[in-house]
């Protein structure tokens, strides 16, 4: 078990830049690739994601010290320190079992995939830790370490039943054919599920809304980089930054916001002949059946509509943490939401005025939640000694992901019937939201003009 944990840890050590493009290159020559072909599909993989990652990483870093600034103005300090997904996963990764995660996803896929149970081979191992995170609140809450792996378990089944049902309308999105998202942030639309169709019934709501729709009806001011640069201005005059200040944060915004469309571009260059290749191989083999490829939402990052409105958002979710009652973290590491956008962008397709309406409405789950996970991460930090947290103080993820698979399935197991009446309510809301993506129409067929 230590061979198989130093093992493991050194390839994450690599990085998801290397890691997630080296099981590419394995599966680009197991469904016979050419050597080269498939060794340039994982070397672009890699610059892919490396790009993607200092852009969002850029971005990050220039609107979180305009939202923290935003939040001191107030003059308002809350206990709970936000340190992100690094810091969670980071402590995450210290629990004993964490590394048994591995197998218990490539084991249930296999096993999917044998009886026809999904078309998707989830290759996203790098965030196999989401799963060591749900099962570590699980055992927590409950003190039962087999619901822990169950609970992960599922998991792992629900991630793969999203890639099945999103895969169309994330094809219609970037244009990457055989290629889909498996993170567990898409889970977010399942709760934004009756909210989304009472919106069916707004004819208001039913126009199309996305940029490209945008751009034909207000010209220059849809453009990414006009768009960026008048919310990234905004954003530092909310702040209190001076002229001067505010300026430089609108190009900073601007700048990233014109370039995440291009790097995007580097996802379909080293994808597409992976497609093919596998595509190619399933019909020789296996009657046409098709196989899609599971990857991290960074594939979507592309598309404006995410980040319009996670800086949309950074307003809404700092004023709420500043007058929730009960709430005890200001979100400044985790401030841009991603589920919210992420899952907003595939439930509506690109529709910037509901994913707006969607974030306003759910953003207060994520401040309880992580009001909620404090004493539970800061717990494990405590025991393992992966981050030093001072004495009476909490940390915590503002932004925690899947938070209504998560929370309800611990306390579930901790005999809470609230809870048990909650998880069977996202189970059936689970199901609709499947039935309705895989019926639906794509985004660019979905909205009138």
């Amino acid at each position: 078990m230590s061979i198989f944990k130093d093992v493991i840890q050194w390839i994450l050590n690599l990085g998801s830049a290397i890691f997630v493009p080296l099981i590419i290159l394995v599966l680009g020559l197991l469904v016979g690739m050419k050597v080269k072909k498939a060794f340039i599909s994982a070397i672009t993989l890699g610059v892919a994601f490396t790009g993607m990652g200092m852009i969002i990483g850029f971005m990050s870093g220039a609107v979180s010290p305009a939202s923290e600034a935003l939040a001191l103005n107030t003059g308002i300090s809350l206990p709970a320190l936000d340190l992100g997904w690094t810091g969670a996963a980071s402590i995450v990764w210290s629990w004993t079992f964490a590394f048994t995660f591995f197998a218990v996803q490539i084991a249930i896929n296999i096993l999917m995939l044998s009886f026809n149970w999904t078309k998707t081979l989830n290759v996203d191992m790098w965030n196999v830790w989401g799963k060591a995170l749900t099962g570590y609140l699980v055992y927590y809450v409950s003190g039962k370490l087999w619901a822990s792996f169950l609970v992960a378990a599922l998991q792992v089944v629900l991630e793969l039943k999203l890639g099945d049902m999103f895969q169309k309308h994330i094809e219609d999105l970037t244009g990457i054919p055989m290629v889909t998202v498996t993170h567990c942030m898409n889970l977010s639309a399942v709760f934004m599920l009756p909210v989304n169709k009472l919106m069916d019934k707004i004819p208001f709501l039913n126009k199309k809304a996305d940029t490209d729709s945008l751009r034909k009806k207000i010209g220059i001011f849809s453009e990414n980089s006009v768009m960026g640069f008048i919310i990234g201005v905004c954003l530092g005059f909310a702040g209190a930054y001076t002229v001067s200040n505010s300026l430089n944060l609108g190009i900073q915004v601007a700048t990233a916001m014109a370039l995440f469309p291009m790097v995007s571009k580097l996802f379909m260059q080293s994808l597409s002949p992976l497609a093919d290749a596998m595509s190619e191989f399933m019909k020789k083999r296996f009657n046409d059946r098709e196989v899609y490829i599971g990857m991290d939402w960074p594939l979507l990052a592309g598309r404006s509509e995410v980040w319009v409105t996670l800086i949309l958002m950074v307003p809404f979710f700092i004023g709420y943490s500043l007058i929730l009652p009960g709430n005890t973290v200001l979100p400044i590491a985790g401030v841009l939401n991603y589920s919210i956008a992420v899952g907003g962008l595939l439930l509506t397709g690109g529709n910037l005025a509901r994913m707006t309406i969607l974030g306003v409405i759910y953003l207060p789950l994520y401040l309880y939640s992580a009001t909620y996970f404090a004493p539970i991460l800061t717990g494990l930090a405590n025991q393992t000694g992966a981050v030093d947290v001072e004495k009476g103080k909490l940390i915590t993820w503002s932004t925690i992901e899947a938070p209504e698979l998560r929370i309800l399935f611990a306390e579930a197991f901790n005999i809470n019937l609230f809870a048990i009446g909650g998880a069977v309510l996202f189970l059936i809301l689970f199901g609709w939201l499947y039935k309705t993506m895989v019926q639906q129409e794509v985004p660019s067929k979905r909205y009138e003009n």
